[in-house]
Order: structure tokens, then sequence, then C-alpha cells
């Protein structure tokens, strides 16, 4: 059994460094929702010092929302701002001595290109451009997308999300939408690496194609809940590792 683990890093939350010494892929905030060239230029090193694979974790240019709130940009408006979120990672990344891997957007923007076509293939052009892997919900239009047009793809869990019975988030406005349990999380995820399913809100069981999980930096907690989560895969005999 192998798994990635990944965090969004470079958000001015959370603690970055310590972050870094749990996962295996960083998805670094490229100034669309937050970050700026220093903080990119931190995060690439730190990431190359520990041998973690750098992602540009792309977004609506939103940072007053932090990236949560959906923008209606045309494909090619949008093309452009995020070939500009990726073209400054591109850049502190060189610095470090390393590359990035792949995409993974964030917010609003990860969920909308789950199911709208415009916004998934201004993604996917991007990607294909930078010949970059994408990562995403599972099921969702942007992956169908990345893999038509020959692309590398990652479905993601996420370790500290509740799921609705469709395999959606539970949206952060309602209870039970962040987990905080380091415990619980961890043995939830030792489960999804089993067997491919996570336990839903409704107490169903929700089928899960995830090679990476995420837990987020900006949850209460998160660094120990991420180490509560590597720990437990290990003993259990899982690798971690990014994708070769």
């Amino acid at each position: 059994m192998r798994i990635d683990l990944n965090a969004d890093l470079g958000e001015g939350m959370g603690d970055d460094r310590a972050m870094l010494d749990v996962v295996s892929s960083a998805n670094v905030a490229c100034g669309g929702h937050a970050g700026d060239a220093d903080s990119m230029r931190v995060v690439c090193r730190e990431a190359v010092a520990r041998g973690v694979r750098v992602g540009a974790h792309v977004s609506y240019p939103d940072v007053a929302g932090f990236g949560r709130v959906e923008m209606d940009l045309d494909g090619g408006a949008l093309l452009a701002e995020l070939r500009r979120q990726l073209d400054a990672l591109v850049t502190a990344a060189g610095a470090a001595g390393t590359e990035v891997a792949y995409l993974k957007p964030h917010g609003a923007l990860y969920h909308r290109v789950v199911r709208d076509a415009e916004h998934a293939e201004a993604v996917v052009a991007l990607a294909r451009e930078a010949r970059l892997a994408v990562v995403g919900l599972p099921g969702g239009l942007v992956l169908d997308l990345a893999r038509a047009a020959g692309l590398p793809t990652l479905g993601e869990a996420f370790a500290d999300r509740g799921y609705r019975a469709d395999g959606s988030l539970v949206p952060r406005t309602e209870p039970g939408a962040v987990l905080h349990d380091p415990t619980a999380v961890a043995q939830r995820m030792l489960g999804l690496v089993r067997d491919g399913t996570v336990t839903a809100s409704d107490g169903s069981s929700v089928r899960v194609a995830a090679g990476t999980i995420c837990v987020h930096s900006d949850t209460p907690g998160a660094v120990a809940i991420a180490r509560a989560l590597r720990e437990d895969l290990v003993a259990a005999g899982v690798e971690i590792a990014a994708p070769a």
C-alpha cells in the first residue's frame, strides 16, 4: 500500500515547516488566494530540503475571500490568471532547485471544475501547456478532461473534511464540515487506503478513488492531525510517497 500526503502551504497560516516534515507533496499558494514571491521561495526551499514534491495551488484571484468565492471569469481570462500564478511559482521553484510537478485548484475553483466545463478546460489547458499532472476530486470533470488530454491525474481525499453521500464535501457552513480529532481522522484515512471508502455524514459508505490525502494547514491542530495520520499509516505498512 502506498499513498501521497499533501498540504496547502504558503498561505500565511499554520506551521508550514512542521507540515513539510510530515507530507510528501506541498500545494504552494501562488498569489491568487494567498502567498507572494517571498512565501513561494521559502516553501519551495524548505520542500527541497525535505525531498517534498512541489505543486501549484492555483485559484481565483480572490485574496479577500481566500479563494472561496466563485468568480465568473471567461475561460480565456481564467487561463491567463492561472498562467500568471503558475509562472510565479515556476520561478520560485527554479530558484530553489526544483520543478513544479502538478496543478491543484484551490477553494471555489477546486469545486467548480468538478462540474463546469469552461473552467475545467482552462485548468487542463494550463496543465497541458506546462506538462503537469492534475489533482482533483475523484469523479470530477477536470480529471476526466485531463485524462482525455493524456495528462497524469491524481484523485484526492480530505483527511479533515466531512463527506456527503454523493462523494462531495460537506460545505464549510454546515456542521461536521471540518474534523479535528487526530485519532479519528487517522483511522478514517487508514480505512480509505485499505478499502477505498469513507463514511459519509449520513452514515453511508462512499467510495473515494484517491491517490493522495490532503490535510488543510489552516485547520486547528493541523500538524497533530497530519502526524497522527502519517504514524498510523506507516504503522499499518503504508508507504508515504509522492507519485513517481
